[in-house]
C-alpha cells in the first residue's frame, strides 16, 4: 500500500457520507460490511488502502487486497483472512463471473460475518449489476452499505490539488494550479504524482511552486 493515503488527505467533496462511515468501518464501530463502487480514478484504492492505513493506527488488523494483482495467485490468498478485523477487497469485478473465485469470496463473507470481522469491498459498479455467477455471492454482496465514490470535475480536482499542497507545507497559488490543471493528466492520482516530484524538485533547488518553476521542472 502507499504511505500517503489517508482518509484525511481524500478530499471529500459530495463523498463526506463515505468517509464517515469509513472511520467507524476502521475503528471496528457502526455497519461491519460497506461495498464502495463508482468510476475509474474517483478514489476507491486510495479509500481502501486508507482504511487499513486508519486501522492500523488504531490497533486493529488489516489487510488489503488489490484483485488486479491477485488473481494470477489464486483464490487461496483468501484463507485465514478471517483473523484480521479488517479486510479490504478492490477490484472485485475482476473476480466476477469465475466459480474459481466467487465460490471462496462466498465463503470468505460468510467467516468474517460468523468471527464479527469488518468487511470493504469496493468495484467499478453497485453489487447488483455485477454479472456475478453465484446467486447467494450477490445476495451477500447487497447486504451491507452500499456507497457511490463520486468522482471530481475540474474544478475538485483543482480544489483537491490545493489542498493536497496545504497538507505538504505547499502555498500553491490560484494560477499555479490552474497551469498545472490544464497541462497534466486529470486523473487525481498522476495529479498527486506531478505534485510529489515539484515539492521535491522546490526542496533541492529551495525554489518556490511558481509557474516559471513548474515550466523548468517539467519542461512545459
Amino acid at each position: 500500500m502507499r504511505d500517503d493515503t489517508t482518509l484525511e488527505n481524500f478530499y471529500p467533496l459530495r463523498n463526506e457520507s463515505v468517509v464517515r462511515q469509513l472511520k467507524q468501518l476502521a475503528a471496528g464501530q457502526g455497519e461491519p460490511y460497506l461495498f464502495l463502487w463508482g468510476e475509474s480514478g474517483a478514489g476507491r484504492s486510495h479509500l481502501l488502502q486508507a482504511s487499513c492505513h486508519r486501522a492500523g493506527a488504531l490497533g486493529r488488523s488489516a489487510f488489503y487486497l488489490p484483485l488486479d494483482q491477485l488473481l494470477g495467485h489464486g483464490p487461496s490468498v483468501l484463507e485465514g483472512l478471517e483473523s484480521l478485523d479488517l479486510v479490504c477487497i478492490d477490484q472485485l469485478q475482476l473476480a466476477v463471473g469465475s466459480p474459481e473465485w466467487e465460490e471462496p469470496l462466498f465463503h470468505l463473507f460468510n467467516r468474517l460475518r460468523d468471527a464479527g470481522r469488518s468487511l470493504l469491498i469496493a468495484a467499478d459498479r453497485p453489487p447488483r449489476q455485477l454479472p456475478l455467477q453465484l446467486p447467494d455471492l450477490k445476495s451477500r454482496l447487497s447486504w451491507g452499505l452500499v456507497y457511490r465514490v463520486w468522482g471530481l470535475d475540474d474544478e475538485g480536482k483543482c480544489e483537491a490539488l490545493k489542498a493536497r499542497a496545504q497538507q505538504r507545507g505547499i502555498d500553491l497559488a490560484d494560477d499555479v494550479a490552474q497551469f498545472i490543471m490544464h497541462r497534466s493528466p486529470r486523473r487525481t492520482g498522476e495529479l498527486f504524482a506531478l505534485l510529489n516530484q515539484l515539492d521535491r524538485a522546490s526542496l533541492a533547488a529551495q525554489r518556490r511552486i511558481t509557474i516559471p518553476f513548474v515550466k523548468e521542472v517539467m519542461d512545459w
